[in-house]
């Protein structure tokens, strides 16, 4: 792994890193926003200690543990990477209230254009700002965006110690075997005899 200087790092910063979409995913990541590690690379859940990856593939989502750097592989896998907030901080805490608020009315417009079938927030905080709901809790919502349901997922920030790499798959397998049966024409009953 690179290391990058602490100059290297706050130059990064307010930087954008582009999206990894297609249209019609199964599944379409959402981060807060993201880290210096990243802006620097331009690979998503790039700082060392981040179980994004590890979970990822712990949850059966990829067949095998990809790195930061081979995210262009995800849409053939049905999943994409975007962010509630575009620009790069060190911190989530260094973000407003505006600009969560603002992220989350770009992110359902993003949503609209791209139609996943499920949007997965990763943070449960971060939804919360975004979407201006108080009471949401980790796993799937109520709310819906066009035809695309909403799943809040735990923050895989090395910082969240609340959970482990092993519960957090747990959680991110619940999505899977959800996304999994909407593709199912069989498990929706609506094969044809």
């Amino acid at each position: 792994m690179t290391r990058f200087t602490r100059a290297e790092l706050e130059a990064a910063r307010h930087r954008l890193v582009p999206d990894v979409v297609a249209d019609g995913l199964h599944v379409l990541f959402c981060g807060i926003n993201p880290g210096l590690m990243t802006a620097v690379t331009g690979h998503h859940f790039a700082r060392p200690g981040n179980r994004f990856w590890p979970v990822l593939h712990l949850s059966g989502f990829t067949p095998r543990l990809l790195r930061p750097s081979e995210q262009d592989e995800l849409p053939s896998y049905g999943l994409g990477i975007t962010n509630v907030v575009a620009r790069a901080s060190a911190r989530a805490d260094e973000l407003s209230a505006e600009e969560y608020r603002e992220g989350g009315r770009l992110l359902a417009l993003k949503v609209a254009r791209l139609r996943p079938r499920w949007l997965a927030v990763v943070g449960v905080t971060a939804y919360r700002a975004a979407f201006d709901d108080r009471k949401a809790q980790v796993g799937p919502q109520a709310r819906t965006i066009g035809d695309t349901r909403v799943w809040v997922l735990p923050n895989p920030s090395g910082l969240n110690a609340h959970w482990t790499a092993q519960t957090m798959a747990e959680e991110f397998a619940r999505l899977r075997v959800a996304a999994e049966a909407d593709g199912d024409p069989e498990a929706d009953g609506d094969a044809e005899a």
